[in-house]
C-alpha cells in the first residue's frame, strides 16, 4: 500500500490524484511549487518504477509543467527529484 513520507506529508497540502502520481502543493508562501508522488508501495528511486510507469510519470510531470506555466505565467520551469532518507 501507498504510503506518504511523513515530513512530506506535514509540509503540503493533498490537491488531488493523477493516474499514477499524487500531486501536492509545497506549503512555501515564495514560490508556487508542486510535488509529484507516484502512488507505489515501497519506492525509492524513479529509477525503481517498471516502463510504463514512468513513462506515465514523465507525462504528468509534463502535464504539471504546462498548466503550472500556464497559470503562474512563468518563463522558466524548474523540475527536480527531492531524495528523503
Amino acid at each position: 500500500m501507498f504510503e506518504l513520507d511523513p515530513v512530506i506529508d506535514a509540509d503540503t497540502l493533498v490537491v488531488g490524484d493523477l493516474p499514477l502520481c499524487r500531486v501536492l502543493l509545497m506549503n512555501d508562501s515564495q514560490y508556487p511549487w508542486l510535488i509529484l508522488v507516484p502512488r507505489r508501495p515501497q519506492l525509492v528511486e524513479l529509477a525503481d518504477l517498471d516502463e510504463q510507469d514512468y513513462l506515465q510519470f514523465c507525462a504528468e510531470s509534463r502535464a504539471v509543467a504546462i498548466a503550472m506555466m500556464k497559470h503562474c505565467a512563468g518563463h522558466k520551469m524548474n523540475i527536480g527529484a527531492l531524495g528523503n532518507g
